[in-house]
């Protein structure tokens, strides 16, 4: 029976050692563990991940595999040096401080990126034995960002997915890792790649088309024959949890004893994890100038601010903390009085109950992190608000701020916006207040964690079955023998070969990709066989086509059907053309060329090519788009056809096409087997005009009419020497 496996870097647990040395086990109650446990405890689902532990101890691993296999979960134990270069150290001080936009403190050791490397491929190889035909696989977050890569090379039929829990940052900061193409091709390793924000998604694209030469079509990016859905999924929480804890009688016991030790005060609340991503220095240096800027709130307000301890002993996060103890000593030194104390302080993690009553306390929430993938504090405030009372002050730089917009949103960069946004939620009409409120939560209610479970999965079923419904399959080991035998019982055997990113490889000057040795003989070997006749079909000019194929006994058509040349024959065009149009089209396609650095203009006998192999990446996706719109508002009156084409864009006549030549040819030529190759957009017109038994191969990865596909012209020269074997 298929399963589902989650894989992050922790399990939802963890693991300790008491006093006498034996093994306590604590559930976590993130948010994460409870959203995906409506999954990993459901039939044979898993949950695979570092339990919190580092043990060489064979009994102890034993113990706690057969422990928490009772709760659908599986361990890897990772030693001591694998947490300190692959978690604290790559995942922690390369890709970390690079994701949030603190490029200062990234720092690039190829030892960290090799501990990396080691670790996610210790994590594939334990998933793989876990993992049976029909798995489903969902990744979670940067430390294992080469693990779908990994698992797609074992087992390329997998249904893998892939969530961000972090921000992706833009394309200018992503480039600075020296391993960026690595870690890109392992995420899209991924059926599905999910983030936050949209934001976050947009970068991750345009670093897949810039950095590994990936271009995307509505969220769509096709690596290997595989289309890769990339989309933006905001995580909720689980809303009803965090209401029912506000309202429990535990957390208003202590909202009582809380109020009654802190006085008739107005509440400002602040939660994080120690890090400099979170802005805490930059909230208290505010908090200062709001005391300043506005005497009268002295005495009537405090911060309750909670810091959750986070790796103090590394050395930014220990400068860290001791610039939070520096400002909370300064403001209350300044401020404080003996009755009035500022900020109360807390370095330490709180439970739930007693969160929930800080939540129910607050009079304003302060969560204005400098960069943040989502932020679920801000959440759990608004659902622990039951009387709909309190203000939220977010970051526009944190995920949740595109769902909470009824929130008072600030620059956390703008020290002024926030000291005055403090005033304003502190004098924020009641009534105004509920109605935000109401909002937010009727929002945080419908998008809540199993919304977005379930829209995950539900995205990541939908990718698959459009995966599997693509005409086009790959040509697999048994669809290549049947064709192969089928070609060696024919004796009348009509080839049809495209050239360029078909029999050759495509270079940045297109006149670089004339033949080499290889390719030579293996023409000369296929024509050598009189019951094979070849025609090569070409986009290129005639006087190339036939500089370059002319040696070998071979029909040669040249501009997509406009000149044919057959075996010890002349040059001849199939349908009369004029070219006079050229003449309007040229100053349109010249002034491309000026505005677009490396482009450059192919002149053919009846077609015009704009080349922009050689153009900066995006650039030339962006001409590309706005020359092609501009051809076709000009050329809707006329007869001619504009086609995109692997870094080109040609104008031809509408009349003349690969497949209207190639029927013709096939009509007038006797056959038993029909054989027809091709990567381009402009090859599909030659796949339509096949007989249905013909086998047709697009070389490339998208959708096509042609029955079959391989990967590169790499793959289609060892299919033709295949075929010559068989003679």
């Amino acid at each position: 029976m298929a399963k589902t496996i989650i894989v992050s870097n922790r399990l939802p647990i963890k693991i300790s050692r008491n006093e006498n040395e034996q093994l306590e086990y604590q559930t976590s109650a993130g948010g994460l563990a409870t959203g995906l446990g409506s999954i990993y405890k459901e039939g044979n689902n898993l949950w695979i991940g570092w339990p919190g532990l580092v043990t060489s101890k064979k009994e102890e691993k034993k113990e706690i595999t057969e422990s928490i296999g009772k709760e659908s979960m599986f361990p890897i134990f990772l030693t001591e040096d694998d947490i300190r270069d692959f978690y604290e150290g790559f995942s922690n001080e390369t890709l970390w401080p690079n994701f949030h936009y603190f490029t200062q403190y990234a720092i690039y050791e190829p030892r960290l990126w090799e501990a990396y490397k080691r670790v996610n491929r210790k994590f594939a190889d334990e998933i793989l034995k876990k993992t049976e035909p029909g798995d489903t696989l969902w990744v979670h977050d940067y430390q294992l960002m080469l693990v779908p890569g990994m698992l797609r090379e074992a087992q390329p039929e997998l249904s893998i997915g892939f969530f961000l829990h972090i921000p992706f940052p833009s394309y200018e900061i992503f480039r600075l890792l020296p391993w960026r193409r690595e870690l890109l091709n392992g995420v899209l390793g991924s059926d599905l790649v999910g983030f936050h924000t949209y934001d976050d998604m947009r970068h991750f694209l345009s670093s897949a088309s810039r950095l590994a030469g990936l271009s995307s079509s509505q969220g769509l990016v096709v690596v290997n024959n595989r289309q890769v859905m990339v989309d933006s999924f905001p995580m909720g929480i689980d809303y009803d949890k965090y209401a029912e804890a506000a309202a429990s009688p535990g957390a208003l016991e202590k909202e009582v004893y809380y109020r009654i030790s802190l006085g008739d005060q107005k509440l400002i609340l602040s939660i994080d994890r120690l890090d400099y991503s979170k802005g805490i220095p930059q909230r208290l240096e505010a908090f200062e100038m709001f005391f300043d800027r506005y005497p009268k709130y002295r005495d009537k307000v405090s911060l309750i601010m909670v810091v959750v301890p986070s790796r103090d002993s590394v050395g930014k996060y220990k400068e860290l903390k001791e610039e939070v103890d520096r400002l909370v000593g300064r403001i209350n030194g300044k401020y404080g009085k003996i009755n009035w104390t500022p900020v109360h302080f807390f370095y330490r993690s709180f439970p739930l109950e007693e969160l929930s009553a800080f939540y129910r306390m607050a009079d304003v929430a302060l969560v204005t992190p400098m960069r943040d993938g989502m932020n679920l504090v801000c959440k759990e405030f608004i659902a622990s608000k039951i009387n709909k009372k309190g203000v939220l002050i977010l970051s526009e730089m944190c995920g949740a701020s595109k769902e909470l917009s009824d929130a008072i949103l600030i620059n956390p960069n703008d020290t002024n916006q926030l000291v005055e946004a403090i005033n304003e939620a502190l004098t924020m009409p009641e009534e105004e207040q509920i109605q935000h409120n109401t909002n937010m939560q009727n929002s945080l209610k419908r998008y809540n964690i199993s919304h977005w479970v379930n829209l995950f999965m539900k995205s990541l079923t939908t990718i698959k079955e459009m995966q599997h419904s693509m005409q086009t399959r790959h040509l697999d080991e048994l669809s290549q023998e049947k064709m192969l035998k089928e070609f060696s019982k024919a004796n009348e055997r009509l080839i049809f070969l495209d050239y360029d990113g078909t029999l050759t490889g495509f270079h940045s000057d297109p006149r670089d990709a004339k033949p080499d040795d290889e390719l030579k003989e293996i023409m000369q070997n296929l024509v050598k066989e009189e019951k094979n006749k070849v025609v090569v079909i070409s986009g290129r000019d005639k006087d190339t086509l036939g500089g370059w194929m002319g040696e070998f006994d071979v029909t040669l058509i040249a501009e997509h059907g406009i000149w044919m040349r057959e075996v010890e024959k002349d040059w001849r065009t199939v349908v009369p053309i004029k070219g006079d149009w050229k003449k309007e089209i040229m100053p349109i396609l010249e002034m491309y060329v000026q505005r677009t650095p490396g482009s450059f203009i192919e002149e053919k006998d009846f077609s015009l090519v704009w080349h922009y192999r050689k153009v900066e990446t995006g650039l030339g996706e962006l001409r590309t788009r706005e020359l092609a719109s501009h051809l076709k508002y000009i050329s809707s009156n006329s007869n001619l056809q504009v086609l995109e084409g692997d870094h080109v864009v040609e104008i031809k006549d509408r009349e003349v096409n690969k497949g209207r030549t190639a029927h013709q040819w096939l009509n007038q030529t006797s056959h038993d087997f029909v054989f027809a190759i091709g990567d381009d957009a402009t090859d599909e017109d030659t796949f339509k005009a096949m007989p249905q038994e013909a086998y047709t191969i697009k070389v490339g990865s998208k959708t096509s009419a042609a029955r079959f596909n391989v990967n590169s012209y790499k793959d289609v020269r060892a299919l033709l020497k295949e075929m010559i074997a068989e003679g």
